[in-house]
């Protein structure tokens, strides 16, 4: 994967965490290890670490667990000569490599991804953030890692629905130019998805142009999360986010019946929600989608189109909640 800092290494297969020490930077001294209870992979460094337990969940990603994280960080003397070691799933990823990328003004993290999402999206890119009450990763920085191990071992653990939640991230990659991933083999298809988002990257480190294609399907599920008291997993708002993309985008004008038709054939055969949940809040997703992060122009949105997808902007409100409409529970 490249970086501004330089490429670093996504290493994909069965028991790939046991390469952790490998990839340690050289000359670190110790790692702090920042994890979740309910993550059961064990990890070797190869040299002095401690673990750092962060909260379940994502409301774990705030600015308040970040600065408990620091101090902690701080209390064991973690200096620039360390690193940080991220063993989880995305909101871990997230937390770590953003309190990596602050603490001391910048320590090197390794990611290990333990869930199929983290492994097709949240580890790799070099994006790290938190959440505010008024929007999904509204504070961040750009930290590329030392490298990413993606251990395909790990899945195996995952309680079904949050196996399916990582698919929800694989469905998008079938309109960014990926062949069907249901014919690969797992190793395959993180791997598959992993080359896609490094094409993006490389282009557009600093998401200033074609990285933003990579949030298709984002803008409403990052809406549905900020809204929040919905039981909906990142990877089944997404699937509920490429279905709303294709219908506004059919409304205005931009694709037909059968490319909607692409879209829902798709996220139905990742078992991913067809409907809102019952009671959504239109009007308070409307407004979360006014703060997302691409909307410098308006409510913006990647949409489909005769050119495939394009960042849309200027999108006016009413369209916007009339075809929420169209995915609500009858």
């Amino acid at each position: 994967m490249a970086s501004s800092a330089g490429p670093y290494p996504v290493l994909i297969g069965m028991g790939a965490r046991h390469r952790l020490a490998e990839v340690v930077p050289t000359g670190a001294r110790r790692a702090a290890v920042v994890t979740q209870d309910d993550v059961p992979w064990e990890v070797d460094a190869g040299i002095e670490q401690r673990r750092f337990v962060v909260p379940d969940g994502e409301a774990a990603k705030s600015l308040e667990v970040v600065e408990e994280l620091c101090r902690r960080f701080a209390r064991w003397g973690l200096s620039r000569a360390d690193a940080v070691v991220a063993v989880g799933g995305g909101v871990v990823t997230d937390l770590a490599g953003f309190a990596a990328a602050v603490y001391h003004r910048g320590l090197p993290v390794v990611h290990v991804a333990t869930t199929l999402l983290a492994q097709v999206d949240a580890a790799v890119g070099g994006k790290t953030g938190v959440n505010l009450p008024e929007g999904k990763n509204l504070v961040g920085a750009f930290w590329p890692p030392a490298a990413v191990l993606c251990d395909v071992e790990t899945l195996s653990t995952l309680p079904p629905r949050e196996y399916r939640s990582g698919q929800g991230e694989m469905a998008k990659y079938a309109f960014l130019g990926v062949s069907d991933l249901r014919d690969l083999n797992l190793e395959d298809a993180v791997a598959a998805c992993v080359a896609c988002k490094a094409r993006f990257v490389a282009d557009d480190e600093r998401e200033g142009g074609r990285r933003a294609l990579l949030n298709y399907g984002h803008t409403l599920a990052h809406a549905l999360e900020t809204v929040g008291g919905y039981d909906l997993r990142h990877g089944e708002a997404v699937g509920l986010g490429l279905r709303y993309a294709a219908r506004l985008a059919r409304r205005l004008g931009r694709i037909g019946d059968e490319g909607v038709a692409e879209h829902d054939r798709l996220v139905d055969a990742y078992g991913l929600p067809s409907r809102l949940p019952a009671g959504v809040a239109c009007a308070d997703l409307v407004a979360a989608m006014h703060r997302d992060k691409k909307a410098t122009r308006g409510l913006t949105f990647v949409l489909d189109g005769p050119l495939g997808l394009e960042v849309v902007g200027g999108v006016a409100p009413d369209v916007v909640a009339a075809t929420l409409g169209e995915l609500v529970h009858p």
